[in-house]
C-alpha cells in the first residue's frame, strides 16, 4: 500500500476578505479534480480569534488576513499526519492529493524553494512587497505535521514569534526542509506555466482588474466561470 492509499489529506486555504473570489476558485480547483471527501478548512482569522486560536496584535505589514494563521497547521492537524497550505492565489491544475507520491517522513514540511526577485515593490490590492529570505517558501507547504520539530510550534510560538521566524521556517534545521518540484508552486509571471500543477498569481490575479491579463488569466477565469 502507498503513502497516498493509506493516508488522508488534510487542506488548509488562507481566507482573506478582500480575495473572497480567489478563495473560491482556489476551493473549486482543488475539489474538482480530487476526491469529493478531501478535507478542505479556510484560515479564516476572526473564526480563529473567536475560538482563542489566534490572539496576535494586528499587524499593518501583513499584506493579507492568513500570513500568520497558516502555521496553525500542525497544531490543527493535531500534530498528526500529512496537511497541506496553501494561499487562496492559487489555481491547481492536478488531484492535490498527488503531493502524498512526494511526501518523505524524514521531512518536516516540503516546499518549493524559491529563488528569485519580485519585479515590484508593490504587490497585489496596492500592498507593500516585503522582501526577506525564503520569501514564498511559505506560500504552499507540505506538512509532515507528526514531524517531532513541529512541538516547538505551539501556539505561544505563534502568537509571539517574530513573522520572519515563521515564514524562514526557523524553528526547524535546514535539513528538515525539503524540496518539492517548482511546478507544484508555479509563480505567474515568473515561472513557464506549461506543466504547472498548481499556478500561483503571487503579484496578483484576474480577479484584480490590474491584473486581468496576468499569464495563465484564462485559465483562472475559466476555473471561475465553472462556479457559476
Amino acid at each position: 500500500m502507498t503513502l497516498s492509499e493509506e493516508t488522508n489529506l488534510k487542506v488548509f486555504i488562507g481566507w482573506d476578505s478582500k480575495q473572497v473570489d480567489a478563495y473560491k476558485v482556489c476551493e473549486h480547483s482543488i475539489r474538482s479534480r480530487s476526491d469529493s471527501s478531501i478535507s478542505i478548512t479556510p484560515l479564516i482569522q476572526s473564526a480563529l480569534r473567536e475560538q482563542g486560536l489566534y490572539t496576535r496584535e494586528k499587524d499593518s505589514k501583513a499584506s493579507t488576513e492568513f500570513s500568520l494563521t497558516r502555521f496553525l497547521v500542525p497544531f490543527l492537524s493535531e500534530y498528526s499526519g500529512w496537511s497541506v497550505f496553501c494561499d487562496c492565489d492559487f489555481l491547481w491544475q492536478c488531484d492535490i492529493t498527488e503531493l502524498l507520491s512526494l511526501a518523505n517522513p524524514e521531512y518536516a514540511v516540503q516546499v518549493v524553494q524559491h529563488e528569485y526577485t519580485p519585479k515590484s515593490s508593490i504587490k497585489m490590492a496596492n500592498q507593500q512587497q516585503h522582501f526577506y529570505p525564503r520569501k514564498n517558501w511559505s506560500s504552499m507547504v507540505l506538512w509532515n505535521c507528526a514531524h517531532p520539530s513541529h512541538k516547538k510550534l505551539s501556539l505561544k510560538t505563534i502568537h509571539n514569534a517574530q513573522p520572519s521566524y515563521l515564514h524562514r521556517f526557523a524553528w526547524l534545521k535546514d535539513c528538515e526542509i525539503g524540496s518539492l518540484p517548482v511546478e507544484w508552486n508555479s509563480l505567474s509571471g515568473y515561472y513557464p506555466l506549461k506543466d504547472a500543477k498548481a499556478i500561483h498569481y503571487t503579484d496578483g490575479g484576474p480577479w484584480l482588474k490590474e491584473h486581468k491579463d496576468c499569464d495563465g488569466g484564462n485559465l483562472w477565469r475559466k476555473e471561475f466561470e465553472r462556479l457559476k
